[in-house]
């Protein structure tokens, strides 16, 4: 199959698709960034359901939107590139799942309560536009592929303030959980791509303290500038700046 073109469109994965985004959706031609944001929590939910975990499902909305950088939301289905970033985060971070498994559950999320597709024809075609579909990924992102998340820095931070508050206080109030999930949200939209991701860490930890009125004690310097020495509080604001954005379009989308 081409997958240079609008044939790269699957008419398998397009019934798919289309039950989810018309009639009882907001609008009948969303705007790009809530497709796109559909989309992504198409792969959250996906991921779940696959028992994947959060760098594999945060690598997977990376691909997606990094492809869609490159490429007009026209061009292609935006959830079979969804099913193929899926599948291809498996592969870059170890957690390999099957093209069977994502197909099923993506036909559950659009069909709820259906049966598994039958390996029919259109089963096999669906199947043949991810892989095919994951070639192009590869082939627009030059196979750069692997991606450094805010993971990482975000539990490192965490264990670095948790060490500065009292204990009572800390256990009192759920940063931790808080900050994690401030931070699934992220991906929603294509501010995962447009900052750094220790800069994301920060101001997903800056914004849970905040949230509860935990306070750190005060020293010659700010506690985000000591964990991260080239974070600036704009650097902070902005990234908040782009949460709040998607936390409107959330609500825009229920």
């Amino acid at each position: 199959m081409d997958m240079e073109g609008p044939s790269a469109h699957s008419t398998a994965s397009l019934r798919l698709a289309g039950r989810r985004d018309s009639g009882g959706d907001i609008e009948a031609y969303p705007s790009r960034d809530t497709k796109h944001f559909r989309v992504c929590r198409f792969i959250m939910e996906t991921g779940v359901k696959l028992c994947m975990r959060s760098v594999p499902v945060a690598t997977a909305c990376v691909l997606y939107h990094r492809f869609f950088e490159r490429v007009g939301i026209h061009a292609y289905e935006p959830y079979l590139v969804a099913m193929s970033c899926v599948y291809l985060a498996g592969k870059v971070e170890e957690q390999h799942i099957r093209t069977r498994d994502i197909i099923n559950v993506s036909h559950r999320y659009f069909n709820s309560g259906s049966a598994p597709l039958e390996c029919d024809k259109e089963f096999w075609d669906l199947r043949d536009s991810v892989v095919q579909c994951e070639l192009l990924i590869l082939r627009q992102l030059n196979f750069q592929v692997s991606f450094e998340h805010p993971h990482k820095y975000l539990l490192h931070y965490l264990l670095s303030v948790k060490s500065l508050v009292n204990r009572h206080a800390w256990s009192r109030t759920p940063v931790a959980e808080t900050s994690w999930a401030l931070l699934r949200d992220c991906y929603h939209g294509a501010m995962c791509i447009h900052h750094r991701p220790q800069h994301i860490a920060i101001a997903m930890l800056y914004l849970a303290l905040n949230s509860y009125g935990v306070e750190l004690p005060a020293g010659e310097r700010e506690w985000w500038q000591v964990l991260c020495d080239d974070v600036t509080k704009a650097d902070i604001e902005a990234v908040i700046a782009d949460l709040l954005q998607l936390y409107d379009m959330e609500a825009k989308c229920i």
